[in-house]
């Protein structure tokens, strides 16, 4: 009977520890991540490639609005409660007429850090070194 009791105990304490969060719960980030340079660079009457080539393709297109593009992204941090940021646009014979949403309240900055903390490069960064590397053949 001891044969099966101290498996049975492991997994007892490991049901109860999993319950208290004692074990670690990595943030998770899913959707665009978008910089604050970025969007500004959005301007009225850009076409609609012009802003895909800028700030990629949106998280959701409607086959019934064409002329909505939703840039979405969320975080949850450690199991917590989720955090969603929202950038609508809308076009009007294919040039953009509306900006709205919340994607940059006074915490995107933290988003971006936390993005970088897992190397995520953006593609208007550098890397340290890139200019002063060249390559030789």
């Amino acid at each position: 009977m001891t044969r099966f009791a101290r498996p049975l105990l492991a997994v007892c304490v490991a049901i109860a520890l999993s319950g208290c969060g004692l074990i670690y719960r990595p943030d998770v980030q899913q959707g665009n991540l978008l910089t604050k340079q970025l969007v500004d660079q959005l301007k009225p009457g850009m076409s609609k490639r012009q802003v895909s080539l800028l700030l990629g393709t949106p998280s959701i297109t409607s086959p019934f609005e064409r002329d909505r593009w939703d840039y979405v992204s969320s975080i949850q941090r450690r199991g917590g409660k989720i955090d969603t940021k929202n950038l609508t646009l809308t076009f009007e014979n294919e040039a953009l007429a509306r900006i709205e949403g919340d994607y940059f309240p006074e915490n995107a900055e933290q988003l971006i850090k936390d993005a970088k903390k897992y190397r995520i490069e953006f593609p208007d960064e550098k890397r340290p070194g890139q200019d002063k590397k060249k390559r030789r053949g």
